[in-house]
């Protein structure tokens, strides 16, 4: 059976290098099996996209940085078959800029993108985040990046149980 970790990113600033939240669900045999969330100290202290998803510099200041969490994310990463991402090259540009940072070998799975997903399965346009869930009836609290990676791996969910009827 497929498994796979559907991972979403919230940036402080233009870097790719400036996480400040990660969301990730880690599926198995068609399950979600776990949900973790972590708040990330970015690089820079200057986080330009609070208005976006409401993190501020004091929400962060005392968090970890990617570097010191990388040992709590590489486990839920460890042996899936894909990595999911709505609009999955930023995320995967996140991931890899955060990962070349901190001097960690990136990881080597391959990534589905569930914009291209939803496009492909049911010729949906536009293929924003919100549109596709609310074509799927899926709860969405959009730009947290937990809720965002839980409605990836439903994304991935539905078309897997769609194109094997």
């Amino acid at each position: 059976m497929t498994s796979f970790v559907a991972l979403d990113f919230e940036t402080a600033d233009h870097g790719r290098d400036s996480a400040c939240a990660i969301g990730l669900v880690r599926v198995e045999n068609s399950r979600i099996v776990e949900r973790v969330h972590y708040l990330i100290r970015p690089p820079r202290p200057q986080i330009l996209f609070t208005h976006i998803h409401g993190i501020c510099w004091s929400d962060v200041v005392d968090q970890p940085e990617f570097g010191s969490l990388w040992q709590h994310i590489a486990p839920v990463l460890e042996g899936v078959d894909f990595l999911a991402a709505h609009n999955a090259q930023f995320d995967q540009g996140v991931l890899y800029a955060c990962c070349d940072a901190h001097q960690i070998t990136r990881p080597s799975h391959p990534f589905i993108c569930t914009v291209q997903l939803a496009r492909k399965t049911w010729k949906l346009y536009p293929t924003k985040l919100p549109n596709v869930c609310e074509y799927l009836g899926i709860d969405l609290n959009h730009h947290q990046a937990l809720s965002d990676a839980e409605a990836c791996a439903r994304i991935v969910l539905a078309s897997l149980k769609s194109t094997t009827r």
